[in-house]
């Protein structure tokens, strides 16, 4: 197999995977529903600085997904595939990195290896689907941790000096990594600090790391103190002091348990989950750790890129917020170290074939099997095509306790008016108010308020679901004001 024919597997492969079925899933609350309709507020009220979702600042991250998204929706038009799109070419980009990164430190046959297990790792495909930041960060941190490398091994050129290309692509993954989720885009910078501990300092590399890095914060001043002056430093108390440095020390939205007798069982929670979320090659994780610790030596780049997952797997074993998904950086890393150990051993070529085709069919048979289930049974999606010829664009929405951010998401695709959580009690004032508006309702809360419809109001839709977040069952009831 030639070089380019190498080349399109390691990058069209993982686009062609994690693109198909992105049309066919609705938007799954909580997360994707956020980014994209923070996205949609974005184009509409031109704020390219500071995202807003239902009209309320969104400090949870950065801009950088918000950006994204918004360029594949100019081109793409308005859709839960243009949304996601983003993810899907940052995913099969960051496989094209480690294909370059592999077949610099080893041979073609590696990269493509490390590129094809990273794509196929079940966490990878799930988040790869998704109109989230995950895939952007690890990107970010794949490409700088490549640079790093390289600027760490790159040697004089015939005019005695150096490239710039590296030390370019470290300054812009440090940026965009930060733009992507915050400070842990800057992990290549702390990959090249441990290895200079480990391995003395004698490597030129490292005050160079440090200029770069300055340069790269710079770069992300230019959006974040217009941000930070605009929101009057709140971006800097939410999302930084809140949404990062407070993750760390209590649990957000459930996600970790309370207590410290929960919070020391739970230590371990990365080294139990990564069997699933690295599945299926996490299989051979505890061989390739053994052979990696046993040798007398341990060569550098093994060194450094397990200085990367302890690093990525350290951070967040002390955070007390833990959700699968966040050992995501350290994937990258391990799929290379797994490809370079395989190509020692001369056993990858039919361990990496049964496991790329098992885990495409697998994908193959959700895609066909559960993506239509949950697209008929999303409440906020169904109710929408219930409904979405009465609905006019000055229409307001409310809901009583059903406050997904996917009926804000679907809604307003259709209606300029914002959504209203409101108590139950409230609804009857509500909906009496001028102007046409609507509210979806439990079933048995409707009943309850509305007997029998007043005059003006009508029943337009009526759906039984299944809300994921909250893995339970719902009946809502959208009555309608028309005029």
């Amino acid at each position: 197999m030639t070089f380019w024919r190498r080349l399109a597997l390691a990058v069209l492969f993982p686009l062609l995977l994690h693109f198909t079925g992105t049309w066919a899933l609705p938007l799954l609350d909580r997360d994707e529903p956020r980014f994209a309709e923070a996205t949609r507020e974005m184009r509409a009220g031109g704020d390219w600085l500071v995202p807003h979702f239902n009209q309320h600042y969104r400090f949870d991250k950065p801009p950088l997904t918000y950006w994204a998204q918004a360029l594949s929706i100019q081109v793409f038009g308005e859709s839960e595939a243009a949304v996601r799109l983003p993810s899907v070419v940052a995913s099969a980009l960051t496989s094209l990195v480690l294909f370059l990164w592999g077949r610099r430190v080893a041979s073609e046959i590696t990269g493509l290896n490390a590129a094809l297990i990273f794509a196929t790792a079940l966490q990878v495909l799930i988040h790869s689907k998704q109109a989230v930041a995950d895939s952007l960060l690890v990107l970010s941190i794949t490409l700088g941790a490549w640079a790093g490398w390289e600027m760490m091994n790159q040697k004089r050129g015939t005019g005695g000096g150096r490239s710039l290309l590296f030390p370019g692509l470290f300054v812009a993954a440090l940026a965009l990594g930060f733009l992507a989720k915050g400070p842990l885009g800057w992990l290549p910078f702390g990959m090249i600090a441990l290895f200079r501990f480990r391995r003395g300092p004698v490597n030129p590399a490292w005050p160079l790391a440090g200029w770069l890095f300055l340069l790269a914060l710079a770069l992300v001043a230019l959006w974040g103190l217009p941000a930070l002056l605009s929101t009057h430093g709140e971006y800097w108390r939410e999302g930084i002091g809140r949404h990062v440095i407070a993750r760390g020390f209590t649990t957000f939205e459930g996600h970790g348990g309370g207590g410290i007798g929960i919070y020391l069982a739970l230590l371990p929670f990365y080294c139990v989950t990564v069997f699933a979320s690295f599945f299926p090659w996490s299989i051979w994780l505890p061989g390739l750790i053994r052979q990696s610790w046993s040798r007398k030596e341990t060569d550098a780049l093994t060194g450094y890129l397990l200085g990367g997952v302890i690093l990525v797997f350290g951070i967040f074993t002390f955070y007390k917020t833990r959700l699968p998904h966040y050992t995501l950086p350290a994937f990258p890393f391990l799929a290379l170290l797994l490809a370079r150990e395989w190509s020692r051993l001369g056993r990858s070529a039919h361990l990496l074939r049964r496991g790329v085709l098992g885990m495409t069919a697998l994908l193959g048979l959700v895609i066909v099997l559960v993506f239509p289930v949950l697209r008929r049974t999303n409440p906020a999606r169904q109710l929408l095509g219930q409904v979405a010829g009465a609905l006019k664009p000055e229409m307001e929405f409310a809901s009583v306790e059903y406050e997904e951010p996917s009926l804000v998401w679907y809604f307003r695709s259709r209606v300029n008016g914002y959504f209203s959580s409101l108590p139950a009690e409230e609804i009857p004032g509500y909906m009496a108010k001028p102007g046409p508006r609507f509210c979806v309702l439990p079933v048995a809360v409707a009943n309850h308020l509305f007997p029998t419809l007043p005059p003006g109001l009508q029943q337009a839709g009526e759906f039984s679901g299944f809300n994921v977040v909250h893995g339970r069952r719902v009946d809502l009831r959208l009555i309608i004001k028309p005029d």
